[in-house]
């Protein structure tokens, strides 16, 4: 019986110091960090959700190289024997790399808020100078190349607002920059050739004023066109009483300077004969070219600046089928038929024409 009982407490004792050694061998093996690298790799989700590649570049670089170097140190340490790993650098590098990407997730949302801002702001500057071309050049006759900056801005510009609108900053702030460097090159073009026609305001202001001052002292109708403002006013007595919208010639800017250029004349004129019931209904005839043209004709025909074959033009008109909306003719002025038949029946022949650039200045122009 007590020789049992030794070989119970034998086997007792044996499978007790079985169970320590294997629970010591299990106990002792080096845990890897797996909580701590799937931390990092779902941190590491988050800041490229975010979008910290983009807005964050620096911070989240760092978190995947840390991510990625945790890695590699946890494939090395699995291929030693299983007593000899040791994951304190796996650990490391798992902890670095998910601060970092918290830190690269909290500056890409700051950043993306401000780039967003930007973007919004320059969205705004942008519609702006579309705005401004549009006011001042819609119906000033530009070069082709200066209109298809103009387009391929706008165009540009739209594209970029769609962009926006679906979160997509980064090709949306590429083709903001695209549309600056379109619109803002063509503004300035446009900008410097309307500069460079309004040194000829003072003499437009002189001939405006002259025209009123007439129309009072004779107690007689006048006739006024403002090219610019695309407008033909009536005076009477130095007093205005209509103003009409007019249309003019496709290349309407500047003098008159020969036959075909499809340019309206800008200058003194009068009226020397009225026509009814023409291509475009009533119509007024006008003396151009002047004696003033005709100096200007021969000057820069000497001068070469127009060929020599060229002829100086007639058969200006003032005369009705406008109401285009567009400037179409070959250099005359065109009304709506209802309001030609008004100046038709109040002007006679001999009745003043002056056509000028504008009767505002520049600077009142572009602060309308």
């Amino acid at each position: 019986m007590r020789r049992i009982y030794i070989k119970t407490l034998f086997f007792i004792a044996a499978a007790g110091l079985l169970a320590l050694i294997v629970y010591s061998l299990i106990a002792f093996v080096p845990k890897p960090p797996a909580k701590e690298i799937d931390n990092a790799r779902v941190a590491l989700s988050k800041a490229f959700k975010s979008k910290a590649d983009t807005y964050s570049k620096k911070l989240y670089t760092e978190a995947k190289a840390n991510y990625d170097s945790a890695m590699v140190n946890w494939r090395k340490q699995n291929a030693k024997f299983i007593y000899f790993r040791k994951f304190d650098k796996v650990l490391k590098f798992a902890k670095l790399s998910t601060n970092k990407s918290k830190q690269a997730v909290e500056s890409s949302n700051l950043s993306s808020s401000t780039y967003k801002s930007k973007l919004q702001d320059k969205i705004v500057s942008l519609n702006k100078l579309v705005e401004d071309i549009t006011n001042y050049f819609n119906r000033y006759p530009l070069p082709k190349d200066t209109r298809n900056s103009i387009s391929k801005g706008k165009l540009y510009l739209k594209e970029a607002e769609i962009d926006y609108s679906k979160g997509h900053y980064i090709p949306a702030n590429k083709k903001l920059n695209d549309s600056e460097d379109l619109l803002s090159s063509a503004y300035d073009k446009a900008y410097a050739d309307l500069e460079q026609y309004f040194k000829y305001y003072p003499v437009w202001k002189k001939w405006a004023e002259s025209a009123i001052k007439e129309s009072k002292q004779n107690q007689s109708y006048s006739i006024l066109v403002d090219k610019l403002s695309k407008k033909c006013y009536v005076y009477y007595n130095g007093i205005k009483k209509y103003e009409f919208d007019v249309e003019l010639g496709v290349n309407w800017v500047g003098v008159k300077k020969k036959m075909g250029d499809k340019a309206t004349p800008e200058g003194n004129y009068r009226i020397v004969k009225k026509f009814s019931g023409t291509k475009y209904n009533n119509a007024l005839l006008i003396d151009y070219p002047n004696d003033e043209d005709k100096v200007r004709f021969n000057h820069e025909k000497a001068k070469g600046l127009i060929p020599q074959n060229a002829k100086i033009g007639y058969g200006i008109e003032i005369h009705g089928s406008g109401g285009k909306g567009v400037d179409w003719t070959e250099g005359c002025i065109a009304l709506e038929d209802r309001e030609m038949e008004v100046i038709y029946r109040i002007v006679a022949v001999g009745t003043p024409v002056t056509i000028v650039g504008s009767m505002k200045n520049l600077q009142q122009i572009l602060t309308r």
